[in-house]
Protein backbone atom coordinates (compact mmCIF):
# COMPACT_ATOMS: atom_id res chain seq x y z
CA UNK A 1 0.00 0.00 0.00
CA UNK A 2 1.55 3.35 -0.73
CA UNK A 3 0.09 6.75 0.69
CA UNK A 4 0.67 9.80 -1.77
CA UNK A 5 -0.55 13.58 -1.88
CA UNK A 6 -0.36 16.28 0.60
CA UNK A 7 -1.36 14.84 4.65
CA UNK A 8 -4.06 16.06 5.74
CA UNK A 9 -4.20 14.58 9.09
CA UNK A 10 -4.25 13.48 11.94
CA UNK A 11 -6.16 10.72 11.01
CA UNK A 12 -3.95 8.35 14.24
CA UNK A 13 -0.47 9.37 14.52
CA UNK A 14 1.23 8.10 11.70
CA UNK A 15 4.90 9.06 13.25
CA UNK A 16 3.60 6.37 16.13
CA UNK A 17 2.45 3.83 13.23
CA UNK A 18 4.91 0.48 12.96
CA UNK A 19 4.06 -2.77 10.62
CA UNK A 20 2.96 -4.32 14.09
CA UNK A 21 0.37 -0.88 15.02
CA UNK A 22 -0.77 -0.42 11.31
CA UNK A 23 -1.50 -4.25 10.11
CA UNK A 24 -4.15 -5.30 9.85
CA UNK A 25 -6.16 -1.77 9.23
CA UNK A 26 -9.18 -3.93 7.63
CA UNK A 27 -12.01 -4.83 9.64
CA UNK A 28 -14.27 -7.83 9.20
CA UNK A 29 -17.06 -5.76 7.10
CA UNK A 30 -14.01 -4.00 4.98
CA UNK A 31 -14.07 -1.03 6.71
CA UNK A 32 -11.02 0.92 7.39
CA UNK A 33 -9.86 -0.08 11.65
CA UNK A 34 -7.94 3.37 12.36
CA UNK A 35 -10.56 5.95 12.11
CA UNK A 36 -14.26 6.20 13.66
CA UNK A 37 -16.81 8.03 11.55
CA UNK A 38 -20.50 8.66 11.87
CA UNK A 39 -22.47 5.37 10.21
CA UNK A 40 -19.02 3.16 10.64
CA UNK A 41 -20.70 -0.52 11.62
CA UNK A 42 -18.83 -1.71 14.87
CA UNK A 43 -20.95 -4.81 15.47
CA UNK A 44 -23.31 -7.05 14.31
CA UNK A 45 -25.99 -5.74 16.91
CA UNK A 46 -25.63 -2.36 15.40
CA UNK A 47 -25.90 -3.71 11.58
CA UNK A 48 -29.58 -5.41 12.69
CA UNK A 49 -30.60 -1.91 14.68
CA UNK A 50 -29.88 0.15 11.67
CA UNK A 51 -32.01 -2.14 9.67
CA UNK A 52 -34.61 -2.09 11.37
CA UNK A 53 -35.26 1.76 11.78
CA UNK A 54 -34.54 1.65 8.31
CA UNK A 55 -37.40 -0.43 7.29
CA UNK A 56 -39.50 1.35 9.62
CA UNK A 57 -38.44 4.98 8.22
CA UNK A 58 -38.82 2.94 4.59
CA UNK A 59 -42.74 2.31 5.47
CA UNK A 60 -43.28 5.82 7.35
CA UNK A 61 -42.17 7.58 3.87
CA UNK A 62 -42.46 5.34 0.95
CA UNK A 63 -42.22 7.68 -2.05
CA UNK A 64 -43.51 10.94 -3.65
CA UNK A 65 -47.05 11.66 -4.07
CA UNK A 66 -48.44 11.90 -8.07
CA UNK A 67 -45.99 8.93 -9.42
CA UNK A 68 -47.27 6.27 -10.89
CA UNK A 69 -46.04 2.74 -10.82
CA UNK A 70 -43.12 3.09 -13.46
CA UNK A 71 -41.96 7.16 -11.49
CA UNK A 72 -44.02 8.87 -14.04
CA UNK A 73 -45.43 11.65 -13.23
CA UNK A 74 -49.31 11.79 -13.12
CA UNK A 75 -50.03 15.17 -11.44
CA UNK A 76 -48.69 16.12 -14.81
CA UNK A 77 -50.37 15.86 -18.67
CA UNK A 78 -51.35 12.82 -20.06
CA UNK A 79 -50.25 12.11 -23.07
CA UNK A 80 -49.80 9.18 -25.48
CA UNK A 81 -49.60 5.67 -23.72
CA UNK A 82 -47.90 4.07 -25.95
CA UNK A 83 -46.85 0.44 -23.40
CA UNK A 84 -43.34 1.69 -23.52
CA UNK A 85 -40.56 4.11 -22.47
CA UNK A 86 -40.04 6.91 -25.48
CA UNK A 87 -38.32 10.16 -25.79
CA UNK A 88 -40.72 13.06 -26.62
CA UNK A 89 -40.82 17.21 -26.55
CA UNK A 90 -42.87 18.52 -24.64
CA UNK A 91 -43.13 22.79 -23.02
CA UNK A 92 -39.95 23.57 -24.74
CA UNK A 93 -38.06 21.00 -23.28
CA UNK A 94 -36.79 16.95 -24.28
CA UNK A 95 -38.21 14.51 -21.88
CA UNK A 96 -38.93 10.06 -21.40
CA UNK A 97 -42.79 9.47 -21.89
CA UNK A 98 -43.63 6.06 -19.63
CA UNK A 99 -45.24 3.48 -20.88
CA UNK A 100 -48.33 4.93 -19.46
CA UNK A 101 -48.45 8.50 -20.98
CA UNK A 102 -47.10 10.06 -18.16
CA UNK A 103 -43.73 12.68 -18.43
CA UNK A 104 -40.91 11.05 -16.88
CA UNK A 105 -37.22 11.94 -16.06
CA UNK A 106 -34.72 9.29 -15.22
CA UNK A 107 -33.50 10.18 -12.14
CA UNK A 108 -31.07 6.96 -11.44
CA UNK A 109 -28.42 5.06 -9.87
CA UNK A 110 -25.84 2.69 -11.53
CA UNK A 111 -24.51 -0.52 -10.22
CA UNK A 112 -27.87 -1.49 -8.16
CA UNK A 113 -26.74 -4.67 -6.18
CA UNK A 114 -23.94 -5.91 -3.71
CA UNK A 115 -20.68 -6.46 -5.46
CA UNK A 116 -16.87 -5.39 -6.00
CA UNK A 117 -14.29 -7.75 -5.67
CA UNK A 118 -11.24 -6.79 -3.91
CA UNK A 119 -8.17 -8.94 -4.25
CA UNK A 120 -6.72 -10.37 -0.99
CA UNK A 121 -3.60 -12.19 -3.05
CA UNK A 122 0.03 -10.64 -1.84
CA UNK A 123 -2.32 -9.13 0.87
CA UNK A 124 -1.22 -11.08 3.72
CA UNK A 125 -2.21 -9.60 7.26
CA UNK A 126 -4.33 -6.29 5.72
CA UNK A 127 -7.70 -8.03 6.69
CA UNK A 128 -8.73 -8.27 10.51
CA UNK A 129 -11.37 -11.73 10.97
CA UNK A 130 -11.51 -11.91 7.22
CA UNK A 131 -15.12 -13.88 6.94
CA UNK A 132 -14.74 -17.70 6.36
CA UNK A 133 -16.67 -20.83 6.67
CA UNK A 134 -18.90 -22.44 4.42
CA UNK A 135 -21.30 -19.29 4.52
CA UNK A 136 -19.09 -17.32 3.31
CA UNK A 137 -17.27 -19.55 0.23
CA UNK A 138 -19.28 -18.13 -2.42
CA UNK A 139 -18.03 -14.74 -1.98
CA UNK A 140 -14.30 -15.46 -2.48
CA UNK A 141 -13.10 -15.69 -6.30
CA UNK A 142 -11.11 -14.97 -8.93
CA UNK A 143 -10.72 -11.28 -10.66
CA UNK A 144 -10.67 -12.95 -14.36
CA UNK A 145 -9.82 -9.29 -15.91
CA UNK A 146 -7.77 -6.93 -14.32
CA UNK A 147 -6.98 -4.04 -16.48
CA UNK A 148 -4.82 -1.74 -14.67
CA UNK A 149 -2.62 -1.66 -11.32
CA UNK A 150 -0.60 -4.16 -9.43
CA UNK A 151 -2.45 -7.42 -10.73
CA UNK A 152 -2.79 -6.17 -14.49
CA UNK A 153 -1.96 -9.93 -16.66
CA UNK A 154 -3.01 -11.48 -13.13
CA UNK A 155 -5.74 -13.07 -11.72
CA UNK A 156 -5.78 -12.44 -8.24
CA UNK A 157 -8.00 -14.37 -5.39
CA UNK A 158 -10.30 -12.05 -4.17
CA UNK A 159 -13.24 -11.25 -1.59
CA UNK A 160 -16.78 -9.93 -2.00
CA UNK A 161 -17.38 -8.02 1.40
CA UNK A 162 -20.59 -6.23 -0.14
CA UNK A 163 -22.60 -9.60 -0.21
CA UNK A 164 -21.36 -10.82 2.35
CA UNK A 165 -22.42 -7.93 4.62
CA UNK A 166 -25.97 -7.98 2.82
CA UNK A 167 -26.22 -11.84 4.20
CA UNK A 168 -24.72 -10.69 7.89
CA UNK A 169 -27.35 -7.56 7.62
CA UNK A 170 -30.40 -9.23 6.59
CA UNK A 171 -30.00 -13.02 7.53
CA UNK A 172 -31.91 -16.42 6.79
CA UNK A 173 -32.37 -18.27 3.70
CA UNK A 174 -33.90 -15.54 2.08
CA UNK A 175 -31.17 -12.46 2.57
CA UNK A 176 -30.88 -11.62 -1.41
CA UNK A 177 -34.79 -11.58 -1.89
CA UNK A 178 -35.36 -9.30 1.64
CA UNK A 179 -32.15 -7.15 0.05
CA UNK A 180 -33.97 -6.80 -3.06
CA UNK A 181 -37.20 -5.82 -1.70
CA UNK A 182 -35.27 -3.35 0.30
CA UNK A 183 -33.48 -1.99 -2.43
CA UNK A 184 -36.39 -1.15 -4.60
CA UNK A 185 -38.23 0.07 -1.66
CA UNK A 186 -35.24 2.38 -0.94
CA UNK A 187 -35.32 3.72 -4.32
CA UNK A 188 -38.59 4.62 -4.15
CA UNK A 189 -38.28 6.43 -1.08
CA UNK A 190 -35.29 8.37 -2.29
CA UNK A 191 -37.00 9.81 -5.14
CA UNK A 192 -34.97 7.85 -8.04
CA UNK A 193 -37.22 5.72 -10.94
CA UNK A 194 -34.53 4.62 -12.39
CA UNK A 195 -32.05 1.58 -12.13
CA UNK A 196 -29.20 2.39 -14.20
CA UNK A 197 -26.12 1.29 -15.68
CA UNK A 198 -24.10 -2.28 -14.73
CA UNK A 199 -26.99 -3.23 -12.26
CA UNK A 200 -27.94 -7.00 -11.25
CA UNK A 201 -30.34 -8.34 -13.16
CA UNK A 202 -31.59 -10.37 -10.24
CA UNK A 203 -33.00 -6.96 -8.96
CA UNK A 204 -34.21 -4.85 -12.00
CA UNK A 205 -35.78 -8.12 -13.66
CA UNK A 206 -38.11 -7.87 -10.64
CA UNK A 207 -39.58 -5.11 -12.17
CA UNK A 208 -40.58 -2.68 -9.70
CA UNK A 209 -38.70 -0.06 -11.00
CA UNK A 210 -38.25 0.86 -14.74
CA UNK A 211 -34.28 -0.09 -15.76
CA UNK A 212 -31.39 0.63 -18.15
CA UNK A 213 -29.70 -2.23 -19.45
CA UNK A 214 -25.68 -2.54 -20.12
CA UNK A 215 -24.80 -4.40 -23.19
CA UNK A 216 -20.79 -5.20 -24.14
CA UNK A 217 -19.46 -7.68 -26.51
CA UNK A 218 -15.95 -8.73 -28.04
CA UNK A 219 -14.93 -8.44 -31.73
CA UNK A 220 -11.84 -8.19 -33.68
CA UNK A 221 -9.60 -4.89 -32.48
CA UNK A 222 -8.05 -2.02 -34.36
CA UNK A 223 -4.65 -3.11 -34.46
CA UNK A 224 -3.47 0.52 -34.97
CA UNK A 225 -5.95 2.37 -32.28
CA UNK A 226 -5.34 2.64 -28.43
CA UNK A 227 -7.97 3.44 -25.20
CA UNK A 228 -7.77 3.46 -21.82
CA UNK A 229 -10.21 0.64 -21.20
CA UNK A 230 -8.88 -1.09 -24.89
CA UNK A 231 -8.13 -0.90 -28.31
CA UNK A 232 -11.53 0.30 -31.16
CA UNK A 233 -12.51 -2.82 -32.36
CA UNK A 234 -12.71 -3.27 -36.49
CA UNK A 235 -16.60 -2.09 -37.19
CA UNK A 236 -15.98 -3.03 -41.17
CA UNK A 237 -14.83 -6.49 -40.36
CA UNK A 238 -18.00 -8.52 -40.78
CA UNK A 239 -16.92 -10.20 -36.80
CA UNK A 240 -17.88 -6.80 -35.11
CA UNK A 241 -21.89 -7.43 -36.25
CA UNK A 242 -21.95 -10.60 -35.21
CA UNK A 243 -20.74 -10.33 -32.26
CA UNK A 244 -23.07 -7.30 -31.49
CA UNK A 245 -26.05 -9.28 -32.79
CA UNK A 246 -25.33 -12.23 -30.09
CA UNK A 247 -24.74 -9.90 -27.25
CA UNK A 248 -28.43 -8.61 -27.71
CA UNK A 249 -29.42 -11.57 -28.37
CA UNK A 250 -28.90 -12.50 -24.58
CA UNK A 251 -31.63 -10.05 -24.09
CA UNK A 252 -34.46 -11.96 -26.39
CA UNK A 253 -36.24 -13.98 -23.81
CA UNK A 254 -35.35 -11.41 -20.91
CA UNK A 255 -35.38 -7.18 -21.47
CA UNK A 256 -36.70 -7.30 -24.62
CA UNK A 257 -40.82 -6.09 -24.88
CA UNK A 258 -40.92 -5.72 -21.10
CA UNK A 259 -42.62 -2.19 -20.75
CA UNK A 260 -40.18 -1.85 -17.14
CA UNK A 261 -36.77 -1.86 -19.37
CA UNK A 262 -35.86 1.48 -20.70
CA UNK A 263 -33.66 0.71 -23.38
CA UNK A 264 -29.80 -0.19 -23.63
CA UNK A 265 -26.25 1.41 -23.12
CA UNK A 266 -24.08 -0.34 -26.32
CA UNK A 267 -20.23 -0.31 -25.32
CA UNK A 268 -18.86 2.21 -22.42
CA UNK A 269 -16.19 5.20 -22.53
CA UNK A 270 -14.37 3.48 -25.89
CA UNK A 271 -11.77 5.76 -27.35
CA UNK A 272 -13.53 7.42 -30.13
CA UNK A 273 -10.16 9.35 -29.65
CA UNK A 274 -10.12 12.96 -32.07
CA UNK A 275 -11.77 13.18 -35.33
CA UNK A 276 -8.88 11.79 -37.50
CA UNK A 277 -7.76 9.08 -34.88
CA UNK A 278 -9.35 6.12 -36.26
CA UNK A 279 -8.51 6.80 -40.03
CA UNK A 280 -4.99 6.90 -38.78
CA UNK A 281 -5.53 3.84 -36.71
CA UNK A 282 -6.58 1.81 -39.69
CA UNK A 283 -3.48 3.15 -41.75
CA UNK A 284 -1.07 1.80 -39.10
CA UNK A 285 -3.12 -1.80 -38.83
CA UNK A 286 -1.06 -4.50 -40.88
CA UNK A 287 -2.67 -5.25 -44.23
CA UNK A 288 -4.94 -7.92 -43.41
CA UNK A 289 -6.86 -5.02 -41.38
CA UNK A 290 -10.91 -5.16 -43.09
CA UNK A 291 -11.22 -1.39 -41.87
CA UNK A 292 -7.61 -0.64 -43.91
CA UNK A 293 -9.07 -2.48 -46.64
CA UNK A 294 -12.32 -0.51 -46.68
CA UNK A 295 -10.20 2.64 -46.35
CA UNK A 296 -7.66 2.05 -49.41
CA UNK A 297 -10.52 0.99 -51.15
CA UNK A 298 -12.25 4.22 -50.94
CA UNK A 299 -9.00 6.32 -51.68
CA UNK A 300 -8.78 4.43 -55.26
CA UNK A 301 -11.92 5.54 -56.17
CA UNK A 302 -11.50 8.77 -55.29
CA UNK A 303 -7.89 8.81 -56.83
CA UNK A 304 -8.43 6.08 -59.06
CA UNK A 305 -4.40 6.08 -59.42
CA UNK A 306 -1.72 5.66 -56.64
CA UNK A 307 -0.08 8.37 -58.73
CA UNK A 308 -2.72 11.20 -58.22
CA UNK A 309 -2.84 10.18 -54.31
CA UNK A 310 0.90 10.32 -53.87
CA UNK A 311 0.70 14.01 -55.24
CA UNK A 312 -2.48 14.86 -52.71
CA UNK A 313 -0.44 13.30 -50.16
CA UNK A 314 3.15 13.92 -50.42
CA UNK A 315 3.59 10.41 -50.14
CA UNK A 316 5.92 8.04 -52.91
CA UNK A 317 3.97 4.86 -52.79
CA UNK A 318 4.80 2.67 -55.58
CA UNK A 319 1.56 0.87 -55.68
CA UNK A 320 -2.42 0.22 -53.63
CA UNK A 321 -0.75 -2.73 -52.36
CA UNK A 322 2.19 -0.44 -51.11
CA UNK A 323 0.24 1.68 -49.79
CA UNK A 324 -2.25 -1.36 -47.97
CA UNK A 325 1.21 -3.07 -46.76
CA UNK A 326 2.68 0.23 -45.63
CA UNK A 327 2.44 0.40 -41.52
CA UNK A 328 3.55 4.40 -40.57
CA UNK A 329 1.15 7.45 -40.29
CA UNK A 330 0.66 10.14 -42.94
CA UNK A 331 1.09 13.52 -42.54
CA UNK A 332 -2.48 14.42 -40.24
CA UNK A 333 -2.74 18.09 -41.69
CA UNK A 334 -2.18 17.17 -44.84
CA UNK A 335 -4.04 14.28 -45.57
CA UNK A 336 -6.84 16.00 -42.99
CA UNK A 337 -9.96 15.78 -45.12
CA UNK A 338 -9.47 12.52 -46.23
CA UNK A 339 -8.83 11.16 -42.84
CA UNK A 340 -11.94 13.04 -41.52
CA UNK A 341 -13.86 11.20 -44.02
CA UNK A 342 -12.86 7.40 -43.32
CA UNK A 343 -13.56 8.69 -39.48
CA UNK A 344 -16.69 9.66 -40.38
CA UNK A 345 -17.54 6.56 -42.06
CA UNK A 346 -16.41 4.75 -39.42
CA UNK A 347 -18.70 6.18 -36.77
CA UNK A 348 -21.50 5.74 -39.50
CA UNK A 349 -21.20 2.00 -39.50
CA UNK A 350 -20.76 2.07 -35.50
CA UNK A 351 -23.67 3.81 -34.79
CA UNK A 352 -26.03 1.95 -37.09
CA UNK A 353 -24.60 -1.49 -36.87
CA UNK A 354 -25.48 -1.60 -33.05
CA UNK A 355 -28.81 0.49 -34.21
CA UNK A 356 -29.98 -2.27 -35.86
CA UNK A 357 -28.72 -5.28 -34.19
CA UNK A 358 -30.90 -3.49 -30.86
CA UNK A 359 -34.26 -2.64 -33.43
CA UNK A 360 -34.34 -6.21 -34.43
CA UNK A 361 -33.96 -7.72 -31.13
CA UNK A 362 -36.10 -5.26 -29.32
CA UNK A 363 -37.63 -2.73 -31.28
CA UNK A 364 -39.68 -1.48 -29.08
CA UNK A 365 -36.93 -0.03 -26.28
CA UNK A 366 -34.46 2.41 -26.74
CA UNK A 367 -31.01 2.85 -28.06
CA UNK A 368 -28.81 5.04 -25.76
CA UNK A 369 -25.91 5.54 -27.13
CA UNK A 370 -22.07 4.54 -25.68
CA UNK A 371 -22.14 6.34 -22.92
CA UNK A 372 -19.13 9.53 -24.32
CA UNK A 373 -16.39 9.98 -22.06
CA UNK A 374 -13.64 10.70 -24.77
CA UNK A 375 -15.45 12.50 -27.42
CA UNK A 376 -15.01 15.24 -30.98
CA UNK A 377 -17.33 16.93 -32.64
CA UNK A 378 -17.92 14.57 -35.38
CA UNK A 379 -18.98 11.28 -33.67
CA UNK A 380 -21.06 13.27 -31.16
CA UNK A 381 -23.04 14.25 -33.99
CA UNK A 382 -23.00 11.25 -36.11
CA UNK A 383 -24.45 9.80 -32.84
CA UNK A 384 -27.66 11.52 -33.38
CA UNK A 385 -28.48 10.18 -36.40
CA UNK A 386 -28.95 6.68 -35.03
CA UNK A 387 -29.80 6.96 -30.87
CA UNK A 388 -33.10 7.68 -29.63
CA UNK A 389 -30.80 9.42 -27.01
CA UNK A 390 -27.50 10.37 -26.88
CA UNK A 391 -25.40 9.33 -23.72
CA UNK A 392 -22.30 11.33 -22.10
CA UNK A 393 -20.63 10.45 -18.60
CA UNK A 394 -20.14 13.87 -17.30
CA UNK A 395 -18.02 13.82 -14.29
CA UNK A 396 -18.28 17.59 -13.55
CA UNK A 397 -19.20 19.73 -10.76
CA UNK A 398 -21.98 21.56 -13.03
CA UNK A 399 -23.68 20.41 -16.57
CA UNK A 400 -26.06 23.51 -16.81
CA UNK A 401 -24.48 24.91 -19.38
CA UNK A 402 -23.53 21.64 -21.22
CA UNK A 403 -23.64 22.09 -24.82
CA UNK A 404 -24.64 19.45 -27.32
CA UNK A 405 -21.85 19.81 -30.51
CA UNK A 406 -24.55 18.16 -33.39
CA UNK A 407 -26.80 20.65 -35.01
CA UNK A 408 -29.66 18.43 -34.72
CA UNK A 409 -31.87 18.52 -31.45
CA UNK A 410 -31.90 15.61 -29.75
CA UNK A 411 -32.70 14.22 -26.46
CA UNK A 412 -29.60 13.52 -23.54
CA UNK A 413 -28.62 11.77 -20.66
CA UNK A 414 -26.02 11.63 -18.28
CA UNK A 415 -24.83 8.08 -17.58
CA UNK A 416 -22.49 8.88 -14.91
CA UNK A 417 -21.36 11.11 -12.35
CA UNK A 418 -20.29 11.71 -9.03
CA UNK A 419 -18.81 13.11 -5.60
CA UNK A 420 -16.74 12.18 -3.18
CA UNK A 421 -14.99 12.99 0.43
CA UNK A 422 -12.34 11.48 3.07
CA UNK A 423 -14.60 12.05 5.55
CA UNK A 424 -15.71 8.26 5.96
CA UNK A 425 -13.17 6.23 6.31
CA UNK A 426 -12.40 5.92 2.53
CA UNK A 427 -9.10 6.51 0.61
CA UNK A 428 -10.14 8.41 -2.55
CA UNK A 429 -12.72 10.66 -3.36
CA UNK A 430 -13.39 9.40 -7.03
CA UNK A 431 -12.84 11.97 -9.77
CA UNK A 432 -14.77 14.90 -8.26
CA UNK A 433 -13.49 15.73 -4.94
CA UNK A 434 -15.46 17.55 -2.19
CA UNK A 435 -14.48 18.66 0.75
CA UNK A 436 -16.92 16.66 3.30
CA UNK A 437 -20.57 14.73 3.25
CA UNK A 438 -22.11 18.14 3.40
CA UNK A 439 -20.86 19.22 0.16
CA UNK A 440 -21.04 16.53 -1.13
CA UNK A 441 -25.27 16.69 -0.36
CA UNK A 442 -25.23 20.81 -1.86
CA UNK A 443 -23.31 19.45 -4.72
CA UNK A 444 -25.80 16.48 -5.59
CA UNK A 445 -28.21 18.99 -5.47
CA UNK A 446 -26.71 21.72 -7.35
CA UNK A 447 -25.88 19.34 -10.28
CA UNK A 448 -29.22 17.59 -10.82
CA UNK A 449 -31.55 20.77 -10.44
CA UNK A 450 -28.72 22.01 -13.17
CA UNK A 451 -29.52 18.92 -15.71
CA UNK A 452 -33.33 19.61 -15.12
CA UNK A 453 -33.05 23.22 -16.04
CA UNK A 454 -31.35 21.88 -19.14
CA UNK A 455 -33.90 21.83 -21.95
CA UNK A 456 -32.20 18.30 -23.75
CA UNK A 457 -31.17 15.85 -20.91
CA UNK A 458 -34.26 13.54 -19.89
CA UNK A 459 -31.97 11.57 -17.10
CA UNK A 460 -28.79 11.56 -15.30
CA UNK A 461 -27.84 8.45 -12.98
CA UNK A 462 -25.13 8.59 -10.21
CA UNK A 463 -22.24 5.83 -10.29
CA UNK A 464 -22.46 4.08 -7.69
CA UNK A 465 -25.12 2.69 -5.62
CA UNK A 466 -22.62 1.04 -3.49
CA UNK A 467 -18.51 2.51 -1.89
CA UNK A 468 -16.48 0.74 -4.17
CA UNK A 469 -14.01 -1.78 -1.46
CA UNK A 470 -11.63 0.43 0.54
CA UNK A 471 -9.07 -1.82 -0.65
CA UNK A 472 -9.79 -1.34 -4.20
CA UNK A 473 -11.75 -3.26 -6.87
CA UNK A 474 -10.28 -6.32 -8.63
CA UNK A 475 -10.91 -4.64 -12.10
CA UNK A 476 -8.42 -1.23 -11.91
CA UNK A 477 -7.61 -0.77 -8.16
CA UNK A 478 -10.50 1.88 -7.57
CA UNK A 479 -11.34 2.78 -3.98
CA UNK A 480 -13.75 5.69 -4.18
CA UNK A 481 -16.03 7.12 -1.58
CA UNK A 482 -18.94 7.56 -4.33
CA UNK A 483 -22.06 5.04 -2.87
CA UNK A 484 -25.38 6.22 -1.59
CA UNK A 485 -24.54 3.68 0.58
CA UNK A 486 -21.28 2.58 2.19
CA UNK A 487 -19.51 -1.00 2.01
CA UNK A 488 -21.76 -2.30 4.68
CA UNK A 489 -24.91 -0.97 2.94
CA UNK A 490 -25.58 2.10 5.50
CA UNK A 491 -27.13 5.14 3.85
CA UNK A 492 -24.77 8.17 3.53
CA UNK A 493 -27.91 10.62 5.35
CA UNK A 494 -26.65 13.89 3.87
CA UNK A 495 -26.52 12.31 0.21
CA UNK A 496 -29.51 10.41 0.55
CA UNK A 497 -31.66 13.94 2.21
CA UNK A 498 -30.16 15.80 -0.75
CA UNK A 499 -31.52 13.01 -3.66
CA UNK A 500 -34.79 12.94 -1.92
CA UNK A 501 -35.04 16.58 -1.52
CA UNK A 502 -34.39 17.06 -5.76
CA UNK A 503 -36.57 14.02 -6.82
CA UNK A 504 -39.66 14.35 -4.86
CA UNK A 505 -39.83 18.05 -7.06
CA UNK A 506 -37.75 17.30 -10.27
CA UNK A 507 -41.00 16.87 -12.03
CA UNK A 508 -42.20 20.62 -11.12
CA UNK A 509 -39.04 22.07 -11.08
CA UNK A 510 -38.36 20.76 -14.73
CA UNK A 511 -41.39 21.90 -15.83
CA UNK A 512 -41.28 25.31 -14.75
CA UNK A 513 -37.58 25.85 -14.74
CA UNK A 514 -36.99 28.90 -16.88
CA UNK A 515 -40.71 30.18 -16.61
Amino acid sequence: IRFTGEYEGPITEPSKWTKETFFPFIDTYGQYIHRDWPGKTHSLKELHARRDAEAAALKAQPGPDGWNQYGGWTAGPQLKATGFFRPEKHAGKWWLVDPAGRLFFSHGVDCVGARDLTPIDDRDGWFKDLPAGPEFEKFYSKQGHVVNGYYKGKQPRCFNFAPANVKRKYEGKEWFETFTDTTHRRLRAWGLNTIANWSDSKIYLKRKTPYVVSVHFGGKILAGSKGYWGKFRDVFDPDFKKQVQRAMQWQAKTTANDPWCIGYFVDNEISWGNETSLAIAALVSPPEQIAKQVFVADLKVKYTTIAKLNDAWGTTHASWDALLAHREAPDAKKVRPDLVAFYRKTAHTYFRTVRDAVREVAPKQLYLGCRFAWVNNVVAEVSADYCDVVSYNLYRYDVAKFRYPGKKDVPLIIGEFHFGALDRGMFHTGLRKVKDQDERAQRYEAYVRGVLRHPQFVGCHWFKYMDEPTTGRGLDGENYQIGFVDIVGTPYPETIEAVRKVGYDMYSYRLNAGK
